[in-house]
């Protein structure tokens, strides 16, 4: 093949973007062991490398093959200053992005004016690209604090967009929580910019996430008062060691709680909208809870007498009659029957109530309407164990009754330190919660009061 073939095109293309744009691996292997300066060869319309266009297309192999021939061309810009990592990520090309990076890792650094390689994830709602490159690249998490053009960070680029998924992913990096408060070239904090933005329910929920993980309006955060600041207005005289004990104590006290918080963020935050996005098999788990229950009203343990009889053991002739279709427990054992059928009907209507809540439209995403639900569902899953329990009990033969008992305190203990283990996570979701939302309520009349004095 003469080198004359390889000629461009009147817009600059050559044989090597062709096969770029499609992925054709053999035809690029070809092209570049007969010339293989066509991999810097870029395009008179948008100036792009066939690398550009094969990390565009996320054509991993090709992307690789350009690479082994000349490694440079990752550090070719177009007429924008994307560099192929850009555009990889512009598409969300994890593979692509894989090989760029490996061979030139420095490419991440580079910035346009969109901002970062983050930047651009984020700003075309690439959310697994945005984690490979967080979690896999050396020192990848240092582009958290960069800015666009703008002075955008990713929290205001996230909020601005309005990508829920996102935000809550960016909100659980220390990183974007401590440069949450930053102010791009508006003066506008991330939550500030989302009062520019169509007052939706959208706009609701990624308020509510962001007040969640501590994040203020400017005119809200409190200016902190220390104790010792205010020691030293009323009283001059305090010595100076006593000032470095209070710090160091106040700084002990920060440092504890922000673990406490650390972890709460990471491992008891509410991460997702679980009651919306599995409404269908909670809808599912409901019904067949109400379903179970109520067959076992109509087919009780033991079964029901079939004909009415004077007859049927000593319980009948204590009764003078036992009725046909009524339970055969409930005159042999009456206390345990109704204790089953008391366990029975709590769950039924607990289970019905879950199904209630579903069918008549109520906001899934209220915490109120969430707490409803989780404590229905904890009801009817509970009374449905002790269903369990005592139905055993009512069919279980004496020679073998006790040992039936004794599973039934082994089970009735696992699921009792259980509910108290849920019931600790939630008591202290709730702490949190409700620490958040005092210092969000008290800090501007802290502020006045300071402004004041």
């Amino acid at each position: 093949m003469s080198r004359a073939s390889f000629s461009p095109s009147p817009f600059g293309e050559t044989p090597l973007h062709t096969a770029a744009v499609l992925g054709d691996l053999q035809l690029c292997e070809i092209l570049l062991s007969k010339e293989p300066s066509l991999a810097t060869q870029v395009d008179s319309e948008q100036g792009h490398s066939p690398l550009h266009l094969a990390s565009a297309e996320g054509h991993t192999k090709v992307v690789k093959a350009l690479l082994m021939a000349n490694s440079d061309t990752c550090l070719i810009q177009d007429k924008h200053g994307n560099l192929p990592l850009h555009l990889a990520a512009s598409r969300g090309q994890i593979g692509a992005i894989e090989e760029l990076i490996r061979f030139k890792p420095c490419s991440v650094w580079e910035m346009v004016d969109d901002g970062s390689v983050l930047h651009l994830c984020v700003r075309f709602n690439h959310l697994e690209a945005f984690k490979f490159i967080v979690e896999s690249v050396h020192g990848a998490k240092h582009l958290l604090y960069a800015i666009d053009k703008d002075g955008n960070t990713l929290l205001h680029l996230a909020v601005s967009l309005r990508q829920i998924k996102m935000i809550r992913y960016l909100l659980l990096l220390p990183e974007i929580r401590t440069a949450a408060k930053a102010m791009n070239r508006k003066g506008l904090t991330a939550l500030e910019v989302l009062d520019h933005c169509p007052r939706d329910f959208i706009s609701f929920t990624i308020e509510q996430i962001l007040v969640e993980f501590g994040i203020q309006r400017l005119r809200d955060i409190a200016i902190l008062i220390i104790p010792q600041h205010q020691q030293e207005e009323a009283s001059p005289q305090l010595s100076s060691t006593t000032h470095q004990e209070q710090e160091e104590s106040h700084e002990e006290l920060s440092s504890e709680w922000r673990k406490w918080e650390n972890f709460y963020n990471k491992y008891l935050q509410y991460q997702g909208n679980w009651i919306e996005e599995t409404r269908g098999t909670l809808m599912v788990v409901a019904t067949v809870i109400a379903t179970m229950t109520f067959q076992s009203t109509l087919s009780p343990p033991g079964g029901v007498w079939q004909e009415n009889t004077r007859n049927g053991g000593n319980s009948c002739k204590s009764y003078g009659v036992c009725e046909a279709g009524t339970a055969v427990v409930g005159y042999a054992w009456s206390e345990d029957y109704l204790r089953f059928m008391f366990f029975n009907t709590i769950s039924f209507f607990a289970s019905l109530c879950v199904v209630l809540i579903l069918i008549t439209g109520f906001p899934l995403k209220n915490k109120v309407v969430v707490w409803v639900l989780t404590i229905d569902m904890t009801i009817a899953v509970t009374f449905m164990l002790l269903t369990y329990m005592w139905a055993l009990g009512l069919v279980a033969p004496d020679h073998i009754y006790y040992r039936f008992y004794k599973l039934g305190y082994v089970l009735g203990g696992s699921w009792c330190l259980i509910l108290l283990a849920i019931a600790l996570i939630q008591i202290a979701r709730l702490i949190f919660w409700i620490n958040k939302s005092n210092i969000i309520r008290v800090s501007p009349s802290k502020a006045n009061m300071r402004t004041n004095n």
